[in-house]
C-alpha cells in the first residue's frame, strides 16, 4: 500500500515538474539575438523603462511582449508614451523587427511613427498574421511588398496620411480577413485584384480620395460582412454583383459620386442591417421587390440623391427598422394610410425636402422623432404628429412657417388635385370644371413642348453668363444698395447703377479735415500699402483716433472696391465688423474712408508685444484671450455666411484683417474683398450638371473664389497661428504655407492629446484643462483645412465648437467625462447625415447611440482580438467623410444646431 502511494506521489511530482519546466521555458527568452533586437527596438522607439525594464526578462516583465517556446511572437505597444528624448524626434524606426522571425502580431496603433512603411516589412516578417498601424502618423505610399505577407490575416492602416494608389499586390493576401485602409489620402481606383480576397470579412476604404468604379469582383467575396467605401469620389453605377454578398451586414457607399439606380439584385443582401447610399447622384425609383427581401434592415440612408417616384409601401413595414432618412430627393406621392407593423421606441424618420403631399397618416406614429419639413403635406395635424415632429415648409393647417397659399395651390393644380387652402374657403378663384382643367393642362403641355428647347437654351446661356460675371474679382453689380440718397456736393458720382444712402455711412468729412487728421499723409502716419488703398493713422478733432484709407482712383480696380465697401456698410451692420466713421468723396482722383482705430491693432501685431519700451522681450497673449479672438472671428464670419441674405464671403481672412479693440474684442477689417456667394453657387450647379471638375479655392486668375468654404480654410490657418504662435502663415502670399502645414498637421490627432504639445506655442502657460482646449482648437483647425472644400464644416458649427471646445474632445456622461474615440473627421461629418434635422442635440443624439448599441455585437469583428486594440474611428483631418455608425461614435454636441433646409441646398452647391 505504501509503495503504491509513493508511486502516485512520485508520478504527480514528476508531472508537476515537467509542467513547470515547460511553462518556465515559455517565459524565458532563449534567443540572445532576439533579446538584443528588443533592446534595439526599445532604444529606436524611445520606450520608457517602466514599460520595458532592461534588466528584466522581456517575456515575463515587459508590457505587451508575448512569447512562445522562448521566442517573441507578439508585440503590442499600442498607446505607449515615448520618453522625453524619444518624443523629440519620433520616427518609423523598427529595423530591429527583422530579427524576430517568428513574430506573428505587431500592434503599434495610436503610437506615433512618423515616416513611411519600409519595403522590407513585406519581405522579412514571414510569420506576421496581424499588423495594426492605426493612427500612427504614417505617411508615404503603401509598399507593394506587403503583398508578400502570405500569412497575414488582419491589416489595419487606417487614420494615417498614406498617399498614392492602393497597390494591387494586396490582392495576393488570400488569407486576409480584415483590411482597413480608411481615413487616409489614398488616390486612384480600388484594385480589381481585391476580388480574389475570398476570406475577407471586413473591407473599409472610406474617407480617402479614391475614384473610378467599384470593382464588380467584390461581389464574389462571399464571407464579406462589412463593406465601407464612403467618403471617396467613386463614380459609375453600383455593380449588381454586390447583391451576391449574402453575408453582408453593413453596406456604406455614402458621400461618393455614384450614378444610376439602385440595382434590384441587392435584394440578395438578406443579412443586411445597415444601408447607407446617401450623398451621391443616384436616381430613378425604388423597387418594392428590393426592400421586401431586406427584412433585417435597421438603418437606411438614401438622402441627398435624385430619387423619384413613390416610396414603396413595404419600406414602412420592415419590422426591425430603426432609422430611415430619404431626405433631399424628389420622392412624391401619398403616405400609406396604415401604421407600420414595427412598433419601435427610438426610431428616426427623415423624409424632408421631397415632393410628398396629401394628409398625414398614422404611419409616422411609429417613429419617435420625425422630420416632414419641406414637402407639400396638407390638412390638419393629427395627434400622433404633434410630438417630436418638424412640420415647417408644408401646406398644413394651423402650423407656423408654412408655404404660401399660391405655392401650395400651384403644386396641387399641376397634379390635377385640389388644395384645401389651409382649411379656409377659397374665394379668390372660382373652381374650374374638370373639362376646363384638362383643356388648360393640355395647353400647358403643348406650350411647354414648343418652348422647352428655347427655354433650356436660355437657362444654359444665363448660367454661362453668371459664371463669367462671377469670375470678376468684385461683383458690385450684385450688391446694389436699396436706399437712395444724395451724392455729396462737389463730389464725383458713384458708378452708374449704384445708389447709396450716404446718410447712414457716417460723417461726410471735407478734404481739409482729412489732411489735418492724417498730418497731410506723412510717412510717419503710413501704416501699410493695402490692396484697396493705403492705410494711414490719424486723429480727428477732439482726439478721436482713426484709420484713414486713401484710394487712388487712377486704378479702376480700387474704384470698384471702394464703392463695393460703401455698399457693404450701407446694407449690413454687426458689432464684429470694423466701424466706418465716415468718408470724403470730394476729389475726383482720390477718395477717403475713415474707420475707428482699434487700440490693440490687429492679431499679427498683438499676439506678441514688447513688455515695455526699455525691454526687448516679448509678452504673448494668454490662452483665454486667444480663444476669445477665435470665437469673435467666428462670430463675424458666421454673421456674413449665415445671417446675410444672400450669404457674404470675406475672402481676406488672415491675422492682419482681425482687428482688436481695447478689450481684445474682434472687429473684422479688410472688407473691400467682401462679395456675395451667389455667383459661385451657380458655378457649382453647372459643374455638377455637366460633370466638370470641381473648382479649387483659387479661380483661374489666381483670386480667391467667392465661397464660404474658402473663408473656412483661411480661418483654419488663423486658428493654427493662435495654437502655434507662428505668425504669417495665414497670409495668402505666404510661399512656405504648404510646407508648414505638412509639418504641423501630423501632430493633430483626436487619439493623442500629447502630440499637440509638439506644436503648441512654447510661450503659452497652460494647465491640463486648458491643454484640452488647445487640442480642441487644433482639431477644429484641421477640419477647416480639408483640401476638399465640400468637406469643410460650416462656420456656424465651427462657432459652436469653439464656444464649447471640451465637447470636441470629450464625450459627456452622467458620471464621468472621457476622451472621445472618434476622429475629427467623423465628428465634423456627422452634420451632413443629419443635415435637415431640427431637433435639439440631445434628441438627435439618441438615435445614433441606440443604433451604435444595436450594432455593438456585429462590430466585435472590428476589434482586433489578437491584440486587444480598439476599433478605429472614422473621418477626419479636418476633413473627411465616412458615415457608418457601426464602427465609430458620432459627436453628440459639436453641432447643437444642425443644418436647416437652406443649408442643405447651399451644401449641395458649395
Amino acid at each position: 500500500m505504501v509503495d503504491r502511494w509513493s508511486r502516485t506521489v512520485l508520478i504527480f511530482a514528476a508531472s508537476f515538474f515537467l509542467l513547470f519546466v515547460h511553462t518556465f521555458e515559455q517565459q524565458i527568452l532563449v534567443s540572445r539575438p532576439e533579446r538584443l533586437a528588443l533592446i534595439q527596438l526599445r532604444s529606436s522607439l524611445g520606450l520608457r523603462a517602466k514599460d520595458w525594464p532592461i534588466k528584466s526578462n522581456p517575456c515575463s516583465s515587459w508590457a505587451g511582449i508575448q512569447c512562445t517556446n522562448g521566442s517573441v511572437t507578439g508585440i503590442n505597444i499600442s498607446g505607449f508614451t515615448r520618453t522625453r528624448r524619444g518624443s523629440q524626434n519620433p520616427q518609423f524606426s523598427v529595423d530591429a523587427l527583422r530579427n524576430l522571425t517568428l513574430l506573428s502580431t505587431f500592434n503599434a496603433s495610436n503610437f506615433a511613427l512618423p515616416g513611411s512603411i519600409p519595403d522590407w516589412f513585406g519581405l522579412q516578417l514571414p510569420s506576421l498574421q496581424v499588423l495594426d498601424l492605426r493612427s500612427c502618423l504614417i505617411n508615404g505610399a503603401i509598399p507593394s511588398t506587403l503583398g508578400n505577407l502570405s500569412s497575414v490575416v488582419e491589416l489595419h492602416l487606417s487614420d494615417n496620411n498614406l498617399t498614392s494608389v492602393v497597390p494591387p499586390s494586396l490582392g495576393q493576401l488570400v488569407r486576409l480577413s480584415v483590411l482597413d485602409l480608411s481615413q487616409n489620402l489614398l488616390t486612384g481606383s480600388i484594385p480589381a485584384t481585391f476580388g480574389d480576397l475570398g476570406n475577407l470579412t471586413l473591407l473599409d476604404m472610406s474617407s480617402n480620395f479614391l475614384s473610378g468604379a467599384i470593382p464588380p469582383g467584390i461581389g464574389s467575396l462571399s464571407r464579406l460582412q462589412f463593406l465601407n467605401l464612403s467618403g471617396n469620389s467613386l463614380s459609375s453605377s453600383i455593380p449588381a454583383q454586390l447583391g451576391d454578398l449574402s453575408s453582408l451586414v453593413e453596406l456604406d457607399l455614402g458621400f461618393n459620386s455614384l450614378l444610376g439606380s439602385v440595382p434590384v439584385n441587392l435584394r440578395g443582401l438578406r443579412s443586411l442591417l445597415l444601408m447607407v447610399l446617401g450623398n451621391n447622384f443616384l436616381s430613378g425609383s425604388l423597387s418594392a421587390d428590393l426592400f421586401s427581401s431586406l427584412s433585417q434592415l435597421q438603418f437606411v440612408v438614401l438622402s441627398h440623391n435624385g430619387f423619384s417616384g413613390e416610396l414603396p409601401d413595404v419600406l414602412w413595414s420592415i419590422p426591425s427598422l430603426q432609422f430611415l432618412d430619404v431626405s433631399v430627393n424628389n420622392f412624391t406621392g401619398l403616405l400609406p394610410n396604415v401604421s407600420s407593423t414595427a412598433k419601435v421606441t427610438a426610431a428616426f424618420l427623415n423624409i424632408s425636402l421631397n415632393l410628398l403631399y396629401g394628409r398625414l397618416t398614422p404611419v409616422i406614429g411609429s417613429f419617435s422623432l420625425t422630420d416632414l419639413s419641406g414637402n407639400y403635406f396638407e390638412g390638419p395635424v393629427p395627434i400622433y404628429a404633434q410630438g417630436n415632429t418638424s412640420l415647417s415648409r408644408n401646406c398644413l393647417q394651423n402650423v407656423a412657417d408654412q408655404r404660401i397659399a399660391a405655392d401650395c395651390a400651384s403644386f396641387y393644380a399641376d397634379r390635377n388635385l385640389s388644395f384645401d387652402n389651409f382649411g379656409k374657403p377659397n374665394t379668390t378663384q372660382p373652381t374650374a370644371s374638370p373639362e376646363s382643367k384638362n383643356k388648360s393642362h393640355k395647353s400647358v403641355i403643348i406650350l411647354a413642348s414648343v418652348l422647352g428647347g428655347v427655354g433650356l437654351l436660355a437657362i444654359v446661356v444665363s448660367i454661362v453668363v453668371l459664371l463669367i460675371v462671377c469670375k470678376r474679382k468684385q461683383v458690385t453689380t450684385n450688391q446694389r444698395g436699396s436706399g437712395v440718397g444724395p451724392v455729396p456736393a462737389g463730389g464725383s458720382s458713384p458708378p452708374p447703377g449704384v445708389l447709396l444712402n450716404f446718410s447712414i455711412l457716417g460723417d461726410a468729412f471735407t478734404y481739409q479735415q482729412i489732411l489735418q487728421a492724417a498730418s497731410e499723409f506723412s510717412d510717419a502716419n503710413l501704416i501699410k500699402h493695402g490692396r484697396s488703398g493705403d492705410l494711414f493713422s490719424g486723429k480727428l478733432e477732439g482726439g478721436i483716433p482713426v484709420i484713414i484709407k486713401k484710394i487712388d482712383l487712377q486704378s479702376s480696380l480700387k474704384k470698384e472696391t471702394y464703392m463695393s465697401e460703401l455698399e457693404l456698410f450701407s446694407k449690413v451692420s454687426h458689432p464684429r465688423l470694423v466701424p466706418l466713421l465716415g468718408h470724403c468723396l470730394e476729389n475726383d482722383n482720390e477718395k477717403f474712408l475713415v474707420y475707428k482705430r482699434m487700440p490693440n491693432g490687429d492679431l499679427s501685431s498683438s499676439l506678441f508685444k514688447k513688455k515695455n519700451s526699455d525691454d526687448d522681450s516679448l509678452q504673448s497673449l494668454d490662452w483665454i484671450t486667444r480663444l476669445k479672438i477665435a470665437i469673435g472671428t467666428a462670430e463675424g464670419l458666421s454673421y456674413l455666411h449665415h445671417e446675410c441674405t444672400p450669404p457674404l464671403v470675406h475672402r481676406d481672412i488672415q491675422a492682419s484683417s482681425i482687428l482688436l479693440d481695447d478689450k481684445y474684442e474682434v472687429r473684422l477689417g479688410s472688407l473691400s474683398e467682401v462679395c456675395i456667394q451667389e455667383g459661385d453657387s451657380h458655378q457649382n450647379r453647372l459643374t455638377r450638371l455637366l460633370w466638370l471638375p470641381q473648382t479649387s479655392d483659387q479661380s483661374a486668375s489666381g483670386t480667391p473664389n467667392a465661397t464660404c468654404a474658402y473663408d473656412v480654410y483661411c480661418f483654419g490657418k488663423v486658428l493654427l497661428e493662435l495654437v502655434t504662435g507662428k505668425l504669417g502663415f495665414s497670409s495668402p502670399a505666404n510661399a512656405t504655407m504648404k510646407e508648414w502645414l505638412e509639418a504641423t498637421l501630423p501632430y493633430i490627432s483626436i487619439y493623442d492629446k500629447e502630440l499637440v504639445t509638439n506644436i503648441v506655442d512654447p510661450s503659452l502657460m497652460i494647465d491640463e484643462d486648458l491643454l484640452e482646449e488647445v487640442w480642441a482648437m487644433a482639431i477644429v483647425a484641421r477640419s477647416c483645412l480639408n483640401p476638399r472644400s465640400t468637406r469643410r464644416p460650416l462656420m456656424r458649427y465651427i462657432l459652436k465648437a469653439l464656444e464649447n471646445p471640451l465637447k470636441v474632445v470629450r464625450e459627456e456622461h452622467a458620471s464621468s467625462a472621457r476622451l472621445r474615440t472618434t476622429s475629427s473627421r467623423g465628428s465634423w461629418n456627422a452634420a451632413a447625415l443629419f443635415g435637415s434635422w431640427r431637433h435639439s442635440s440631445s434628441d438627435v443624439a439618441a438615435a445614433p447611440a441606440a443604433i451604435s448599441h444595436k450594432f455593438e455585437g456585429a462590430n466585435s469583428l472590428k476589434q482586433t482580438g489578437a491584440t486587444g486594440s480598439q476599433g478605429s474611428g472614422q473621418i477626419g483631418d479636418g476633413n473627411g467623410n465616412g458615415n457608418s455608425f457601426s464602427n465609430r461614435r458620432h459627436s453628440k454636441e459639436i453641432f447643437p444646431e444642425p443644418l436647416d433646409e437652406h443649408d442643405v441646398e447651399r451644401g449641395r452647391e458649395d
